[in-house]
């Protein structure tokens, strides 16, 4: 403690910040260095020239199936039986399928709803997987055993099996499939943030948000739940790419959505008995799957080299 002479002649002492005073400093510090490494994860992002590709891909393909209406105008679900069987050009690009409809209209359509389900699924897989990962390691002890049994008894079980199961019982309807894909994959996600939540809780950071007082609660999310963030958005976008290809499998085998409206897997489906004689019906669909997960995996590979300052850029 030091002592200073004020304009009045009188001794004034300098007192070191209080509790609430040196928990706000953490905070305010902690926050400086988010902003300065989210900046060094953006440049770092925008030097890896296959994760730019993935990322323009994405968007162009995630563009125009926003924009279907501005971009085709027939109706996805219209059939024209004069149409039967068209291959690609003049004013079908991709030629028209069994019932005369449009493929092109029915891609971007089918686009709309593919992507959503991995996004919707991948989005309920975090969820999930981050709640029941945060409490096993923030907690421990009991808490951690319970859960993570839990865990291990959700991954014994066949994936595939209890998707067809699940759709089977409760039906096809959108948020059906949703819920199915999402409720089916959080276990990996449960387990990293739990190795995250182990790591972190012992770090200096955190004892140090302990001694100036900051709860349990505030601890978990503003201290160690954004450091451990990095592995959770990689997984997020792989996530996305196996929600994708879960849907267009359901969907191939008859379960997924159903007819009249369109998604890339169940477009498959109907390519398969005439794939010989109408092979665009098969090419298109598969190849916008193919495009999409592909981009979708280059944009995880951008972000793991740009979150790990040791990566190699591309």
């Amino acid at each position: 403690m030091t002592m200073e002479t004020t304009t009045g002649g009188s001794l004034q002492a300098e007192l070191p910040p209080t509790g609430p005073q040196l928990s706000e400093g953490v905070d305010k510090l902690a926050s400086s260095k988010s902003r300065s490494l989210l900046g060094d994860v953006l440049r770092r992002y925008l030097r890896h020239r296959i994760a730019l590709v993935g990322t323009i891909v994405m968007l162009l393909i995630v563009l125009a199936c926003v924009l279907a209406p501005l971009i085709s105008s027939y109706d996805p679900t219209k059939t024209s039986i004069l149409d039967r069987y068209a291959p690609p050009g003049g004013e079908h690009p991709m030629g028209t399928d069994d019932l005369g409809r449009d493929q092109f209209t029915r891609i971007l359509y089918g686009g709309q709803i593919s992507i959503l389900i991995g996004l919707l699924s991948v989005l309920l897989s975090l969820l999930i997987g981050t709640v029941i990962g945060a409490l096993a390691g923030f907690f421990g002890g009991w808490v951690d055993n319970l859960l993570m049994r839990f865990t291990d008894f959700a991954l014994a079980f066949p994936s595939l099996f209890l998707l067809i199961l699940l759709v089977s019982v409760f039906g096809s309807q959108f948020w059906i499939i949703v819920l199915v894909i999402g409720g089916l994959r959080w276990m990996s996600t449960a387990r990293l943030v739990r190795s995250s939540f182990l790591s972190l809780k012992e770090k200096e950071f955190v004892e140090a948000a302990r001694a100036v007082g900051s709860n349990g609660w505030r601890i978990a999310v503003q201290h160690i739940m954004p450091n451990a963030l990095s592995p959770l958005i990689v997984t997020a976008t792989l996530g996305m790419a196996g929600g994708i290809i879960a849907e267009s499998s359901l969907s191939f085998l008859g379960l997924g959505i159903q007819k009249p409206l369109a998604s890339w897997g169940n477009m498959l489906q109907d390519a398969q008995d005439v794939v010989n004689s109408a092979p665009w019906l098969a090419i298109f669909p598969g190849l916008m799957i193919f495009l999409t997960v592909l981009s979708i995996n280059f944009i995880g590979d951008g972000l793991r080299d740009a979150l790990d300052p040791r990566g190699k850029l591309r």
